[in-house]
């Protein structure tokens, strides 16, 4: 691709790594592409954050195509993870340590199954106080790094499928197809509690947005040798 269509707008299908921040995915592909080019600067923004802990799907947007962001955001996304039960944590993944433990002794494949017709169609949901959403102009998890509480109100959520696609006690690997806005994070907490236990997401991976998939998406160190730049 020449400089004139980054410039004129693009939608790059990235891969995040795991422990790269969105941030640091943008940033990334922002610097090759102004090094290759020469450019001062460029506009470029990603539509629909994935937590450090996540992989999987980034659509990154330059130039003119960052115009698309919002309704790129808006559309359904399609994941696929693990759920261990057994055990909570604060972040409802495995950011923050395990801080306490339930029976799962009592957890049946039919019991995992059958629950998960409680999550289909519109929930709320309350996001996870580690999370980047802002109340009185500051991020939540500043408010939970800090250690003070806060009240988080519910949010309307629509998930359209939750399918378990294997057990391993105690993990539960699933695939879920859902509205903007879901945290798949409070999904697998809000599910632990439905089986009358425990819960915390223990890895995850965005597979599509709207009709982008993964599977034609490539990382940001194979972005760069597209480019020809070494890092």
């Amino acid at each position: 691709m020449t400089k004139e269509d980054f410039l004129e707008g693009q939608v790059l299908l990235i891969d995040k790594p795991l422990g790269w921040s969105s941030f640091q995915a943008v940033n990334s592909l922002k610097w090759k592409i102004r090094k290759k080019f020469q450019l001062k600067k460029i506009k470029i923004g990603h539509a629909g954050t994935l937590d450090p802990l996540a992989t999987g799907l980034l659509l990154i947007c330059t130039g003119k195509a960052t115009k698309t962001i919002n309704e790129l955001q808006g559309q359904e996304k399609e994941y696929t993870g693990t759920i261990t039960l057994g055990g909570t944590t604060p972040s409802y993944d495995l950011e923050t340590e395990i801080n306490e433990n339930f029976p799962i002794d009592h957890i049946t494949n039919e019991l995992i199954h059958s629950t998960t017709a409680q999550f289909i169609g519109d929930i709320e949901q309350i996001p996870p106080v580690f999370s980047a959403l802002k109340k009185d102009g500051k991020r939540l998890y500043e408010y939970a790094r800090e250690g003070k509480e806060v009240e988080i109100k519910k949010r309307g959520v629509t998930i359209t499928e939750f399918e378990i696609t294997s057990i391993e006690l105690p993990m539960v690997h699933f695939r879920v197809v859902c509205s903007k806005g879901t945290y798949i994070r409070s999904l697998a907490h809000d599910f632990g509690k439905a089986l009358q236990s425990g819960a915390h997401l223990s890895s995850l991976k965005r597979t599509k947005i709207g009709d982008y998939n993964v599977n034609k998406a490539i990382t940001p160190e194979e972005f760069g040798k597209l480019l020809q730049i070494d890092s």
